[in-house]
């Protein structure tokens, strides 16, 4: 039988009338958790604390001139202020595809700006133009590039390193741990390149992949080689010995059983922190992990949120938290995931993503970082982009 438009208007309007207003709107509005977790009032009241020192600039720091300069897959960016400061900032390789939002999306907004509010431009721009819907690397390496340009304007102004800035100095010196690659790799492959990169920096933390996540590949069936997980951990751990710190980061390779039975095998062999267990908006399933292991979980490579890190840190699904500070949109958003974390014990180790100069911004964030980790992320010193800063304190440590 053909349904007419009045007829269906009837019968629905014989259903609504069924059912009260309020429970059409409990289907679509969940009921508010009468016992929340008490937690989040200490971590929204931390979000709320600004995090640059705005006292240290007694005049306004208008933003005149945002310029982004390409050179190949090479970036600066350079701000200028109308009283002639200026800023400059390397930006990070994935600006060849990202570009367009520095453009479009950043530029109009903080011209004419005092960057003196940096704390409230950095939550506004994402209300901008609906910028809130490209969260993630996609406006969080475009924001970073202008946000680390304007810090070092303000750093010159004030006389200032970065993390003067954004805390005060705590780690003048900043030991890494070298972060290698290669599980697309055989065992012997594997072995051999890693005690190459220990060997270039003379290390004394090693962070190898572990899982089989293919990213490299178009291959939709490309697997990585079997059983290679299982012989690297305790390879790893015989071949640099006990005094080594070892680390491993699956990239959220795993299911919640595999995390944990590698976890376990991650114990064993005494590795300091299991990175990315699963895939990393899997919260829940994070937490289940965390809560079937000793071994710390780190997490926050790919967390694009501070309402996200807000939620790990509360429900306990992590105990290192590791923003990017190019991923992420900048040290400012990175020092109140940090700090939120601090304030619960947890530690905090940045993610260094490859490209640009992410090594030195990762030593300017770790200078002030209240609850910093013993050794942080490092990828090598090669980069195209030639610099040279002979009045900086920070330096790369490499014991010798």
């Amino acid at each position: 039988m053909k349904t007419t438009r009045r007829q269906f208007v009837k019968a629905f309007g014989s259903l609504s009338a069924a059912l009260p207003l309020s429970a059409l709107a409990a289907e679509t509005v969940p009921p508010r958790d009468k016992k929340q977790n008490p937690r989040y009032a200490k971590l929204d009241e931390i979000l709320r604390q600004p995090v640059l020192k705005r006292a240290l600039f007694a005049s306004p720091v208008i933003i005149e001139t945002l310029e982004l300069l390409r050179y190949k897959d090479n970036f600066l960016c350079r701000v200028r202020s109308r009283d002639g400061a200026e800023g400059i900032s390397v930006g990070h390789s994935g600006l060849n595809a990202l570009y367009p939002i520095f453009t479009h999306n950043l530029h109009p907004f903080f011209i004419g700006k005092d960057a003196r509010d940096l704390d409230l431009l950095l939550e506004k721009v994402f209300i901008y133009n609906f910028n809130f819907r490209y969260n993630g690397i996609s406006i969080g390496t475009p924001l970073a590039t202008v946000e680390f340009a304007i810090l070092d304007m303000l750093g010159r102004i004030a006389g200032k390193s970065i993390g003067q800035l954004i805390g005060d100095i705590r780690h003048p010196e900043v030991t890494v741990y070298q972060a290698t690659e290669y599980r697309e790799k055989s065992v012997e492959e594997s072995l051999d390149l890693i005690k190459r990169d220990v060997a270039e920096y003379n290390a004394r933390a090693l962070k190898i992949k572990i899982g089989g996540l293919m990213f490299m590949t178009t291959d939709i069936n490309a697997v990585g080689p079997p059983g290679r997980t299982e012989k690297m951990i305790p390879l790893i751990r015989k071949t640099f010995g006990d005094q080594m710190a070892l680390f491993a980061d699956a990239n959220g390779f795993y299911s919640v059983e595999e995390a944990i039975r590698v976890g376990k095998l991650l114990e064993e062999y005494r590795y300091g922190f299991f990175e990315e267990p699963v895939m990393f908006d899997w919260r829940e399933e994070t937490k289940q992990v965390a809560d079937g292991l000793s071994l710390p979980i780190a997490l926050g490579e790919q967390e694009y949120s501070l309402h996200g890190f807000r939620w790990l840190i509360a429900n306990d699904a992590i105990e290192i938290v590791q923003p990017d500070n190019y991923y992420f949109g900048g040290m400012i958003r990175s020092m109140k995931v940090a700090r939120m974390a601090a304030a619960f014990g947890k530690k905090c180790t940045p993610h260094m993503s490859g490209g640009g100069l992410g090594f030195l911004y990762m030593m300017h964030f770790v200078s002030a970082l209240p609850n910093a980790m013993p050794h942080h992320e490092f990828k090598g010193l090669k980069t195209s982009v030639q610099f040279e800063c002979k009045t900086s304190p920070l330096k790369l440590w490499m014991e010798r």
